[in-house]
């Protein structure tokens, strides 16, 4: 890993962990669990509210963590090295 990657992945942890603390994601997992809940109506001008905080939180989140299909992986053997690998055709045993 380079210096380069490896600086950026400490500062993704720690935005990470910064909005950990701020509690944007349980914000907006509250937020949606009280809107999915059947015993409680929610009214249309709160459900409005909702919705303006609850995009606006995920852009917040999206913008300093990527999803997780983009972010890049680096894979390396158990020296760090390349990964090693082996490909092996075995002929059927005649019947």
């Amino acid at each position: 890993m380079n210096k380069l990657n490896h600086n950026r992945r400490i500062r993704q942890e720690a935005l990470r962990e910064q909005l950990c603390q701020q509690g944007h994601v349980q914000h907006v997992v509250d937020l949606l669990s009280k809107i999915g809940d059947d015993d409680k109506p929610v009214q249309s001008d709160a459900l409005a509210r909702y919705k303006v905080v609850i995009d606006t939180k995920l852009r917040l989140i999206n913008k300093y963590l990527p999803d997780v299909k983009m972010t890049e992986m680096e894979i390396t053997g158990e020296d760090g090295g390349p990964v090693k690998t082996v490909v092996e055709f075995v002929r059927p045993a005649a019947d």
